[in-house]
């Protein structure tokens, strides 16, 4: 047991390292993504988050015939890397054996969750062997714990007063003495063979993250809130992989479990932050180039809140940070992201009138014809422009209903406090967000008590949300994000 009594400055506005080298090695396989169109002729690509267009040579073209190709030579590597930046192709690295990694594990009491996350390890063949670091923070009954890492045989060090997650997680950092670092929380269970997929990415020199899956862990009888977690939790993203990208569908991963590359991460997370330092790290990783990826085929378990004090409590201390954020990463974390035309046209089909609908509708026109002159290669340019802005207007929709109910909420009730129209305009959107979020998450729930509880849900966080932006006197947390361009933020390359 080691006692720790120094307390090192936090790593807040420290630059993060650059990757020394980004070019993929020889034997590195990439594949095209389920969701990335191509032409007929194989040279024209759509896809990523944000979309963009991509234009290849018939050379590189032809490598990706089969769906997916392995790098042999430097014109490989270099193809690979940027189809993977704009996260049209997939990294389909070898498995290796695990090893060179330090387990970091944060825990404040929960003694019991901690012995069966240590026993998960031990039991867990690939992981059995791997040394394992206990981090107490501040725990008001440290021999519980004391007693857990003793019969499991692993490191124990000891914060005398508690300092949040951030700081536990990087007086662990600073311990380890591995390439890599796995950060477990105490109440997440990995599932067998949980590592080895994560491992694998950083086949790729330039990856510094990577993140599993984190699933609720099931329960005997499971209760409303307990069913909608499993579709909803905020640590859960989704069974897509992808690359981890700022103002992105996948813009963060959550640290519940993460590994790192232990040269990349610096000093760790920013100790300042007792919510969203996770987020922090990822953007400041992303902001120094490193790249970041979501392995949903790696999984671990997670015992998510349900009580509904706490699990409300919670989703306002997740909003409380998004001013934190805003403030330290200007424009990356905006409750909507969306091109200037799709919110006029959006403005204007609200109006619910026949002039302003078919100016929306002309509006829409103008953009399809300019996205299809940007696609003369397409095998069916108006069609493919149509189709673009139709999607991104329904984007944009959809963005403006869940700013209505999540982050702006309170704008939106004091609007339809004072109007007819905002009233049914609010309720119209609360129910038609909150239906359409039902039939996309599959969940077992009754259509009527999801709406409610993602409500309570938006309400929360929304509330957390205004909390920090008043606490830090800034709206930036508050405020849109206009995409300047109608298909991507920038085109794609010509390799």
């Amino acid at each position: 047991m080691t006692f720790i009594r120094s307390n090192p400055p936090s790593p807040s506005g420290i630059r993060l390292p650059s990757p020394p080298d980004v070019t993929l090695p020889d034997g590195f396989t990439v594949e095209l993504a389920p969701d990335t169109h191509r032409s007929r002729d194989g040279q024209l690509m759509l896809g990523g988050s944000p979309p963009r267009l991509l234009r290849l040579t018939a050379t590189a073209a032809r490598r990706l015939d089969a769906g997916r190709f392995t790098v042999s030579d430097a014109a490989g590597a270099a193809l690979a890397r940027r189809l993977l930046d704009a996260g049209v192709v997939h990294p389909r690295p070898a498995l290796a054996p695990v090893r060179d990694t330090t387990v970091v594990i944060p825990v404040r009491d929960r003694a019991d969750q901690l012995d069966r996350l240590l026993s998960a390890l031990r039991t867990d063949p690939p992981t059995s062997n791997l040394p394992v670091l206990v981090v107490d923070d501040g725990s008001r009954d440290p021999a519980a714990l004391a007693e857990v890492t003793g019969r499991h045989g692993v490191r124990l060090l000891v914060h005398p007063y508690n300092r949040g997650p951030a700081a536990a997680r990087n007086t662990g950092l600073r311990h380890a003495r591995t390439s890599y670092v796995a950060f477990c929380d105490s109440d997440v269970v990995p599932e067998p063979g949980w590592l080895a997929p994560l491992l694998a990415q950083f086949a790729d020199p330039a990856v510094a993250l990577a993140a599993p899956r984190v699933v609720a862990l099931p329960v005997p009888e499971p209760g409303l809130l307990d069913r909608y977690e499993e579709v909803r939790s905020p640590l859960d993203m989704g069974a897509r992989e992808g690359p981890v990208v700022p103002v992105s569908a996948l813009s963060y991963v959550p640290s519940a479990t993460i590994v790192v590359r232990r040269s990349a991460v610096g000093a760790g997370f920013d100790e300042g932050m007792r919510v969203g330092e996770d987020v922090d790290l990822c953007m400041r990783l992303h902001g120094a180039g490193w790249r970041l990826r979501y392995v949903p085929a790696a999984r671990v378990g997670h015992r998510h809140r349900t009580d509904l004090r706490s699990w409300l409590a919670q989703r306002t201390a997740y909003g409380t940070g998004a001013a934190d954020l805003a403030l330290r990463h200007p424009g990356q974390v905006a409750p909507l992201y969306a091109a200037p035309w799709s919110l006029a046209a959006c403005a204007l089909l609200l109006r619910g009138r026949p002039g302003p609908a078919a100016l929306a509708a002309v509006l829409t026109g103008v953009t399809a014809a300019r996205v299809a002159r940007r696609m003369p290669d397409a095998d069916n340019p108006p069609r493919a422009g149509v189709l673009l802005s139709l999607a991104a207007l329904r984007g944009t929709a959809e963005q403006l209903l869940r700013c209505a109910t999540r982050h702006h909420w309170p704008v939106a009730v004091t609007a339809a406090a004072v109007s007819r129209r905002a009233r049914y305009a609010l309720i119209a959107a609360a129910l038609a967000e909150g239906l359409a979020d039902h039939r996309r998450s599959g969940t077992s729930l009754p259509s009527l008590a999801h709406v409610a509880i993602r409500r309570l849900d938006d309400l929360a966080y929304g509330w957390g949300v205004w909390q920090g932006a008043v606490r830090r006197r800034t709206a930036a947390p508050l405020k849109p994000r206009l995409a300047l361009r109608a298909v991507s933020r920038r085109a794609g390359p010509r390799p």
